[in-house]
């Protein structure tokens, strides 16, 4: 079950892409965001999440929310190779070593203000999140 809204989002580092580490408290300061857990990159179902997130970045961009992926995986995007994250985030599914799929929306004061979980409709996470913003 996802951390409900109005929770404050737990802070984390964890490594980039970028060859950065990424710090929740440092780089949201101020700033909306959308941490997306996902299960495996390059399976087809993530490779469409991740996908509709890029073809639709301008609509967060133009709201200064910033995005970012978090797995399991090497770095791709944030690394979260020992779960650590994905369980503060209750985005782990027990017994496996997968990351389930779930996206949070985060403000500028690191509440959570809004969720969505769905692990078989990968593409309804940015559908979700869109509408939430037109609310």
């Amino acid at each position: 079950m996802a951390l409900p809204i109005g929770t404050t989002a737990p802070d984390f580092s964890l490594p980039s892409t970028s060859g950065e580490i990424f710090t929740l408290s440092v780089h949201l300061k101020n700033k909306s965001g959308i941490l997306y857990f996902y299960p495996k990159y390059f399976n087809p179902d993530c490779t469409k999440e991740a996908c509709a997130f890029q073809d639709n970045f301008h609509v967060f961009d133009d709201r200064d929310i910033l995005v970012f992926g978090i797995s399991r995986d090497s770095i791709q995007l944030l690394s979260d190779v020992d779960g650590r994250v994905a369980k503060l985030y209750r985005a782990n599914i027990p017994l496996t070593n997968l990351t389930a799929r779930i996206t949070y929306r985060i403000d500028p004061n690191q509440k959570i203000v809004g969720v969505y979980t769905n692990m078989l409709n990968a593409k309804a996470h940015i559908t979700h999140m869109i509408h939430q913003l037109s609310l």
